[in-house]
């Protein structure tokens, strides 16, 4: 009696461990899955930008990562995009990336100075680029792998570039005609807060001024702010060429702009070698996307304001020449007193 339930009590033993190992097995095979979902689940991707507006370029980006990264992966990874839904400031958004409520963002470089970046200054310069091909040739070169490279080891892989997109070339609106620089003499302007920005704006006389994005209109409506700039295709979609003090247009073409579609090194990490082929391989064609719309809507955009009413002095009759000089020894003194005339020279050079 006592040997058969000694055998009794060894089988079921043994159909224990054989059941415990099992489950192990099956954690194991989940868990070595990488960044997927738990129980087979599509992994989620959450996208966000700030502009609210379906016609913005920055839209056409996003949906675009979302239909080919969806498509390469088999529908493996699923991505919510954010239009403008999680905040149109973009300092809220790279918080939410910082903390993992958001996986990834399009922004302006301009924050990553204060967290020990400044080469991402030498993207505010004024007149550093000439044309959206020079701005490509350059930010897909040399130029822009080193910062790609910068970004990553200076934030000790906090944020990781897939990346650059633009938000156009941006040019001077405001309540009085400008062809030189000395036109701008007095006048408040809400421009970008760069110091070397900045630093531009007053050298041509004017008056640099803060202003939030979503207040402008109400500035400008109202005679708060004289002027403002920005690119044809954002300030058309909130209309400020429509207000008095956003009448007239000049096409200084002062910054040919850099946005960063990036992701964070926490959550870049989590990924499996092929997520991140997938993930790169979506990012380069919503980059093109982008890209390609931007550039598309500079014409429809200005024909818009212009069938609007506003009075807009083109590029040839604007004085360039006059603004660039006082651009240009700003970007050289820059390069120097940071010791970026390196970077400075693979920009020039890319033309």
């Amino acid at each position: 009696m006592k040997k058969v339930l000694w055998a009794v009590l060894v089988v079921v033993a043994v159909a224990m461990v054989f059941a415990f190992a099992g489950c192990n097995k099956q954690k194991g095979a989940a868990g070595s899955a990488g960044a997927t979902g738990s129980a087979g689940k599509p992994l989620t991707i959450t996208v966000a930008h700030n502009q609210t507006s379906m016609e913005n370029p920055y839209v056409y980006g996003a949906n675009k990562f979302k239909e080919v990264i969806e498509q390469l992966s088999g529908n493996t990874i699923a991505v919510i995009t954010h239009h403008g839904t999680m905040g149109e400031n973009e300092s809220e958004l790279v918080e939410k990336l910082d903390i993992g409520a958001v996986d990834i963002i399009n922004a302006s470089p301009g924050f990553m100075t204060a967290i020990g970046v400044p080469e991402v200054d030498t993207l505010s310069l004024m007149y550093l680029f000439n044309s959206f091909d020079h701005w490509a040739a350059a930010l897909d070169g040399d130029f822009g792998n080193e910062m790609k490279s910068i970004i990553a080891n200076k934030t000790g892989n906090r944020f990781r570039v897939l990346g650059y997109w633009s938000s156009s070339v941006r040019d001077y609106y405001g309540k009085k005609r400008v062809v030189t620089p000395a036109d701008l003499k007095g006048v408040t302007l809400r421009g970008q807060s760069a110091q070397v920005m900045q630093d531009f704006w007053k050298a041509c006389g004017a008056i640099p001024v803060s202003v939030a994005w979503g207040e402008l209109y109400q500035a400008l409506q109202q005679g708060v702010v004289d002027s403002a700039e920005n690119d044809y295709t954002n300030f058309m979609l909130k209309e400020h060429h429509k207000t008095p003090n956003g009448h007239y247009v000049s096409e200084t073409h002062h910054d040919y702009t850099t946005r960063l579609f990036m992701t964070s090194g926490a959550f870049w990490d989590k990924l499996t070698d092929q997520q991140k082929a997938w993930v790169t391989e979506a990012s380069r064609i919503a980059t093109e996307e982008e890209r390609a719309v931007t550039i598309r809507m500079f014409e429809e955009s200005k024909a818009k304001v212009i069938a609007d009413g506003a009075e807009v002095t083109n590029f040839a009759d604007v004085d360039i020449a006059a603004f660039k000089a006082i651009a240009l020894p700003i970007q050289d003194r820059f390069a120097q007193q940071n010791n970026l005339s390196n970077l400075l020279t693979m920009v020039r050079s890319a033309q």
